[in-house]
């Protein structure tokens, strides 16, 4: 399914007749029904398709969905603020606890907005180490979704294959990093640590078995009549309402719309390596499930490219204003001593200045805000967090549908509800 691939056959549907109707700011969704024969109802936050605790008021004529009212804040943790009292070497341990499917998204995206402000160059092989946690996390997190997208919608042994796959990624990423979630692993100036020994045959064995896996999962679901009836034509959206709503990622991309940021704004070295852009035709969930399906096959060529190019040198910069000091010199030197200890308690100062840093999750845009007054600390950090644009679709989405079709359509959302609730 790339941006050049003509439609599949056996796709024939209706898109539905006529403009569809929306709501004015002024017929924003309560607690009171339209009218008397409709009824209001909660969906969540308790609900276990909800994907954690979404809260949705639905307006129902029957079981077809009139108007939905998403409703957030159950998990708020306040990480925007606590990221302002946080120095700049801690702020990854704040970020990566946002979107903890692909925690190394926000790491990301956090050090590159602090190293523009810093005029940081990167060396070659920090970059490359950061695509290759990026597109190993991107996998892992894609496959989370296969799982609990089956899960939803009644294909239980996808819960436990997808799950199987998943977790061997999460072996080599704990390898990596030292933790399966939640890395602090990409900081500013480079990455925490270098690759391990025996880092390329480890992934080389963990491709080897999923990129035959995916296909028992084309097997699985994608023919499957059943799982076409549920996702074919349900949860359609356009391009132009995805663009005025400001969604990206697997949902702008499934109206047929080609935007991806390592392809259109290339970050780290994507400009240097080949891969297609996968997008959808009609805007459906079917479309969405398709996407993020052939995305991990993506990744996975993206993977193998950068092992062959993986170049050696520093995983970090060599500058003392931001760099601490090789674990070894502590022992050895009091200089070092002491550049280790200011360095973990007082941070590095930035210049000041504002920031806005991009890159692409496996949700869509995902991107770091960043103020600084030339102290040790941001004055603002905002994070334009994707699953938070995207879950402005669901009005749009469930719009019309029977309330059996929210399932499905909130899991081809994919939101992460730590990242909605920052």
């Amino acid at each position: 399914m790339s941006a050049e691939a003509p439609p599949s056959p056996g796709r024939v549907y209706a898109r539905g007749d006529g403009p569809v109707l929306r709501l004015s700011e002024s017929e924003a969704l309560t607690a009171v029904p339209s009218s008397p024969e409709r009824m209001i109802i909660n969906m969540g936050p308790q609900h276990p398709s909800t994907h954690g605790v979404l809260r949705l008021l639905l307006e129902l004529d029957g079981e077809t969905v009139t108007r939905c009212k998403p409703i957030i804040g159950y998990l708020h943790t306040g990480m925007e603020k606590t990221g302002e009292t946080l120095t700049y070497l801690q702020g990854p341990t704040n970020v990566t606890r946002m979107d903890y499917a692909s925690p190394l998204f926000t790491e990301l995206a956090f050090a590159t907005a602090t190293e523009t402000l810093l005029g940081l160059e990167l060396p070659p092989r920090a970059t490359w180490i950061r695509m290759l946690m990026c597109e190993l996390n991107r996998i892992g997190s894609h496959l989370l979704f296969q799982a609990t997208n089956g899960m939803d919608l009644g294909a239980v042994s996808m819960m436990l294959y997808g799950w199987r796959e998943r977790e061997e990624v999460l072996r080599l990423l704990e390898q990596i990093t030292g933790l399966r979630m939640n890395h602090n692993y990409i900081r500013p100036g480079g990455v925490a640590a270098d690759l391990p020994d025996g880092w390329r045959d480890d992934t080389l064995r963990l491709l080897e078995p999923i990129g035959g896996r995916l296909d028992e999962y084309d097997a699985l679901l994608t023919g499957q009549p059943i799982w076409r009836e549920r996702l074919q034509g349900v949860g359609v959206i356009s391009a132009e309402e995805c663009l005025a709503l400001g969604v990206t990622g697997p949902i702008l991309r499934s109206t047929g719309y080609s935007w991806d940021l390592r392809r259109h704004m290339p970050y780290l070295d994507y400009d240097r390596l080949s891969f297609d852009v996968i997008c959808g035709t009609y805007g459906d969930s079917f479309d969405r499930y398709a996407i993020r399906l052939n995305e991990i096959r993506e990744s996975i060529r993206l993977v193998r490219q950068i092992l062959e190019g993986m170049p050696p040198g520093d995983y970090r910069v060599q500058d003392k204003k931001v760099t601490p000091p090789p674990r070894g010199r502590i022992d050895e030197s009091m200089e070092a001593l002491i550049h280790h200890f200011k360095i973990f308690t007082e941070g590095f100062k930035v210049p000041a200045g504002e920031v806005y840093a991009a890159v692409e999750s496996p949700r869509g845009e995902l991107g770091c805000y960043m103020v600084s007054d030339g102290g040790p600390k941001p004055l603002r950090m905002h994070i334009r967090a994707p699953s938070f644009i995207n879950l402005q679709a669901l009005p749009y989405l469930l719009e019309g549908r029977l309330v059996a079709d929210a399932v499905a359509i909130i899991s081809s959302v994919d939101p992460i509800m730590g990242e909605v609730d920052r």
